[in-house]
C-alpha cells in the first residue's frame, strides 16, 4: 500500500489539499486511514470547505485498497499461475539448491533466518552474484545495516571462472556489477519509497525490453520493522503487514525472487526463534533456517516453512573465504 503522495500523478482527487487534510489527522498513507474511524473522517471533512471533494478523496482512496485484493481464483487456476514463468534461480550455493530442488522460486517470498554470523548475508551476496552472472538478471539489494560488500560479491564472481572469463575478466566484471543496483535503507518509510519507485520501474522495463530485475534482496527485514512494533499501538503491526503485501505483490505480478533476512529472539526454554512475531511468520511463502558451525567453514540449513516440503529437511553447505 502506497503513501499518498505516489497516488496524486494517477488520481488527481488525491491532491495536495487532501494530503494536507489527512495529514492534519495523522494519516500519510492508504494502511493509515484504514485505522482511522471513517465515520469520524468524513465528520471532520463535511466541516471543510472542500468537503465533497475530501469526501471523494476518501472514497477514491477505499477503491484503490479494495481493487488492490487477490481475486479468487479455482484449483486449475492456481496450478497454472504455479506452472506459469514460476522458475528456479540458482543460490549459487549447491547444499541450499539440492535442498529447494533447484534454487529460490521466482515469483515468492523467501526468508532466511538465523543469529548473527550465520551466513544471511554471505548467502544474500552469493545469490546476487551467481544471478547477476549467470541468469544474466539485474538485483536490487536493498542494504539496512551496511553489510553489501562489492569486493565479497567480485570474490564470488571469480570463483569457478571459465578460461572466457580469466581473458576478458575486467570486461565481464564490469558487466556483471552493473546489473547490480544496491540502496541503503535505514527506516520503513525509505523503503517503501524505493519499493513503489522499483514498481514504477518494473513496469518501465516491461514496455522497454531492457535487462530484467529478477533478484529483489532486503537484508534485513527485521531491522526495518522492530523498531517501528514497539507500544500498544497498532500502526506499526499494519506496517509489516504492508510491507509484507507489497514485496509479495512484486515477486507475483513481476515474477521475481524475493530474498528477505531476518534475525532470531529467545524464546521459551532458550530456544530462540524467527524475530518479528506472529503476524509475520505467515507472509514468506518459505522459510529456511541458518547456522554456521563455529570455527569451520560449515553451515546448515534446514526448512522452517515450504508450500511443498516438509518442515525440517535440512542440508549443510559450506561458503568459502
Amino acid at each position: 500500500m502506497a503513501p499518498l503522495k505516489y497516488l496524486e500523478q494517477e488520481y488527481p482527487i488525491l491532491d495536495s489539499n487532501f494530503q494536507n487534510f489527512c495529514a492534519t489527522h495523522g494519516i500519510f498513507s492508504e494502511e493509515d486511514l484504514l485505522l482511522h474511524d471513517l465515520h469520524v473522517l468524513v465528520a471532520f471533512a463535511e466541516q471543510q470547505s472542500t468537503s465533497e471533494r475530501l469526501k471523494q478523496g476518501i472514497t477514491q482512496v477505499l477503491s484503490i485498497i479494495d481493487g488492490q485484493h487477490q481475486p479468487w481464483l479455482n484449483g486449475m487456476e492456481l496450478l497454472e499461475d504455479a506452472q506459469l514463468n514460476k522458475h528456479v534461480l540458482s543460490t549459487g550455493c549447491e547444499g541450499i539448491d539440492l535442498l529447494l530442488e533447484g534454487g529460490l522460486r521466482m515469483g515468492q517470498l523467501t526468508e532466511l533466518v538465523g543469529a548473527s554470523s550465520s551466513g544471511k548475508t554471505q548467502v544474500c551476496l552469493l545469490a546476487t552474484s551467481n544471478v547477476a552472472k549467470k541468469h544474466m538478471g539485474g538485483v536490487v539489494y536493498l542494504d539496512t545495516g551496511n553489510s553489501f560488500s562489492p569486493q565479497r560479491v567480485i570474490d564470488f564472481i571469480r570463483q569457478n571462472s571459465d578460461p572466457a572469463i580469466d581473458q576478458a575478466k575486467h570486461r565481464i566484471l564490469q558487466k556483471v556489477m552493473n546489473r547490480i543496483l544496491c540502496h541503503s535503507v535505514f527506516d520503513i518509510f525509505t523503503m517503501f519509497d524505493v519499493l513503489h519507485q522499483l514498481e514504477v520501474n518494473l513496469r518501465s522495463q516491461m514496455q522497454k525490453g531492457d535487462c530484467q530485475v529478477r533478484l529483489l534482496i532486503v537484508d534485513s527485514i527485521s531491522s526495518l520493522v522492530t523498531p517501528i512494533l514497539g507500544g500498544g499501538g497498532s500502526q506499526g503491526h499494519a506496517l509489516m503487514a504492508s510491507a509484507g503485501f507489497l514485496l509479495k505483490k512484486l515477486a507475483h505480478e513481476h515474477n521475481l525472487v524475493v530474498l528477505v533476512t531476518n534475525h532470531t529472539v529467545g524464546g521459551e526454554g532458550g530456544i530462540s526463534k524467527p524475530a518479528l512475531g506472529e503476524s509475520w511468520k505467515s507472509i514468506p511463502h518459505v522459510r529456511l533456517r541458518l547456522s554456521h558451525d563455529q570455527g569451520s567453514s560449515i553451515y546448515n540449513v534446514s526448512v522452517f516453512k515450504h508450500p511443498s516440503m516438509v518442515s525440517g529437511k535440512a542440508a549443510r553447505f559450506t561458503i568459502y573465504d
